[in-house]
This record gives C-alpha cells, structure tokens and sequence, in this order.
C-alpha cells in the first residue's frame, strides 16, 4: 500500500460510507427555507382582508335579503284583501244596479237583494269566511259566543236561547263573535 492510501484510510472513519461516486448526487438534506416574518406577515394580512371582505359582503347580502323580506311583509299586508276586494266589486257593481233603477216594485227590489246575498255568500264560501248562528238550545262557546243578557228559560241552563246578531269565521279565527242571549235556570 502506498502512502498515499494510508493517508486516506486514515483520514475517514471506520464505519462511515465512502465519498459518493462521480455520477451520484451527494445526499445532503438540503436546509428549509423559513419565511422571514415579514411575508408571513403579508400572507397573514391577505387572509384577513379576504375574511374581512367576505364577511362585509356576507353582512350585505343578510341586510338586502332582511329588507326584501321586509318589503315582501308589507306589500303582503297592503295586498292581502286584493282577491277578496276584486270578488266584492261584483256585490257593489249588484247594489248600485238595484239603486239606478227606476220602475223599481217591491218584488224586483226583493228579487234583486235575494241575488247580491247570493253573490256575498259566494264571495263567502270562496274566502273561508263562515256564518256563527248557534240555534235555539246550542251550548254556549265563549270562543264563538258573546252572551249580550241572560234570560230565564225552558232551555238548559248556560245554552242560547236568542241570536241577536250573526257572528262570522275567518278559516277557524273568529272575526265577531255572535251576539247572543243565553239560558239561566227558572227561579235562579
């Protein structure tokens, strides 16, 4: 062995690989690259204007979204009697026909009535608007029922025994109630 060799098995390590061959890459991991502070700082601050942006439009949209539903309820409220209103014309048209008339007898004029009642109830049935006429002998319904005097009667006690006025639903609400008179017990 010569000494140049010698030199060399000294030189490295037992144990520890060889120099890499002319044709292989060396293997040293390469260092990581940290972001300086600054750019982190740039890319934190991008992320925060891209938030801050969606949020504003994200709160825009929820205000146009909560007016417009605000405009909907009130043209809703405006608007809600429209089809009733439009189906009432008809009644009013019947009623001022009856007043323009001029050889007017008591029969036509009956004749006349008996028809834009039938036009009112039609309008009626159609908008769910319905009668409350207890009869005679009914139990009383405080719901459905006001009880305008209380009278001695044949009748059970706490049932009507006079409708004084009608009274009318809407669907199940009651818009008046009817005005009745109601059984109390003889002698009490």
């Amino acid at each position: 062995m010569s000494e140049q060799e010698d030199t060399l098995n000294f030189s490295q390590p037992a144990g520890t690989p060889s120099a890499p061959a002319a044709n292989e890459a060396p293997t040293v991991p390469e260092p990581e690259v940290m972001p300086s502070l600054e750019e982190l700082l740039r890319k934190a601050e991008l992320q925060a204007q891209e938030h801050h942006d969606a949020w504003l439009r994200a709160k825009a949209d929820a205000e146009n979204i909560r007016k417009r539903a605000q405009e909907d309820v009130t043209k809703a409220h405006k608007f809600a009697v429209e089809g009733f209103s439009t189906e009432m014309l008809a009644v009013r048209d019947s009623l001022e026909a009856a007043l323009a008339t001029q050889n007017v007898t008591i029969e036509n004029m009956r004749s006349g009535v008996e028809i834009t009642l039938r036009q009112l109830s039609s309008v009626f049935d159609k908008f769910s608007v319905k009668e409350v006429s207890p009869a005679p002998g009914e139990k009383f319904d405080p719901h459905r029922h006001q009880a305008m005097s209380v009278m001695e009667s044949d009748l059970p006690p706490n049932s009507v025994v006079q409708v004084f006025q009608k009274g009318y639903l809407l669907h199940d609400r009651v818009l008046r109630p009817a005005m009745v008179a109601v059984a109390k017990a003889k002698g009490t």
